[in-house]
């Protein structure tokens, strides 16, 4: 048993088209599949990713159309990183912000990488960070019909960012429940506040990574448009799964139990902050349904909602992502 690395992040928006425009025309991901949310089939489920959304790579969106506004705060997932290849992949990111006019902050460095903070139209925190001295976990491969050329491409998800009230509560979670190595800390850039701790799994690497601060100055999270829902962490196969259920059962941790998403099986838990993990297989693989060539042009629905699509799209906005 055990967990390899990030899997995907999954997160909120308001406005499915516009979400849908700026992480393909901006970011130069692929739509990897066009769904619904299985446990509210009335608003979409949106898959971004590598060329075939690879694990490790997927960052995912539920439409929740009256969505209010994040306050931000403890106890959430505060910031998801994005892998690049190199660091003057930043430098060509941060031209193409202000081409794009999207809110930006300066290339620093975070935990001995260069990185580049900015966030999406609903003010979603996001960070480019730079793979040029990583190693570990490998990255996917950038999609050959993005508008971004392949040398700045974004390559998959990088440091989780976890913002708790008590690090002594999440740690070991981390570190006794999922196997996750303590790596080291670094300051934070907020006054006053402890280091950074940093925890790695599987072949370690950014690919593999939960970046967690403490925080005593600010109240709980209230999510919103833009927060993120949960994150998600790899495992091999469903047999490795069926151990994790009976593993965190044992911990005395409430859960889902094994959940069936048909491009994936998971098994979702709250850790002892609150922040809502999931854990997730590595296949089947969103190409189970669709050819790889088309990926994510349809509406995708898993064979248990089937019977339902007529029903389904008449509740659904029209989405256009055919390819321009």
């Amino acid at each position: 048993m055990l967990i390899k690395g990030l899997h995907h992040v999954s997160a909120l928006t308001a406005h499915a088209d516009q979400n849908y425009r700026f992480y393909t025309d901006i970011m130069g991901l692929r739509l990897i599949k066009k769904t619904v949310n299985q446990d509210d089939v009335s608003v979409y489920h949106l898959f971004y990713g590598d060329e075939k959304g690879n694990p490790g790579t997927e960052l995912t969106f539920f439409e929740i159309p009256m969505a209010g506004r994040t306050r931000e705060g403890v106890n959430s997932i505060s910031a998801t990183s994005l892998r690049v290849p190199s660091d003057a992949a930043l430098a060509y990111w941060a031209q193409r912000f202000d081409e794009y006019e999207v809110t930006h902050g300066e290339i620093v460095e975070r935990g001995g990488r260069a990185t580049l903070a900015f966030t999406d139209f609903e003010g979603m925190r996001l960070i480019l960070v730079s793979d040029e001295h990583n190693s570990g976990v490998a990255g996917g491969k950038p999609w050959d019909r993005s508008p971004v050329p392949a040398e700045y491409g974004i390559i998959g998800l990088g440091p989780i960012h976890l913002t708790v009230r008590d690090a002594s509560l999440t740690t070991p979670v981390l570190t006794e429940l999922l196997g996750f190595r303590a790596k080291g800390s670094y300051p934070a850039f907020t006054p006053g506040q402890p280091d950074v701790l940093v925890f790695e799994s599987g072949e370690g690497g950014s690919g593999s990574e939960v970046h967690l601060e403490e925080r005593n100055d600010l109240e709980q999270e209230r999510p919103g448009r833009g927060s993120v829902h949960h994150v998600a962490f790899r495992v091999d196969n469903e047999e490795e799964l069926r151990q994790w259920v009976d593993r965190v059962h044992q911990f005395r941790f409430p859960s889902s139990g094994f959940v069936d998403r048909f491009y994936f099986r998971s098994l979702y838990f709250r850790e002892a902050n609150g922040i809502l993990f999931e854990l997730a297989t590595d296949g089947p693989g969103f190409d189970t349904d669709e050819d790889f060539a088309t990926l994510g042009e349809s509406l995708a629905l898993p064979p248990f909602l089937e019977g339902r699509r007529a029903e389904i799209e008449a509740n659904l906005k029209p989405l256009d992502t055919m390819i321009r």
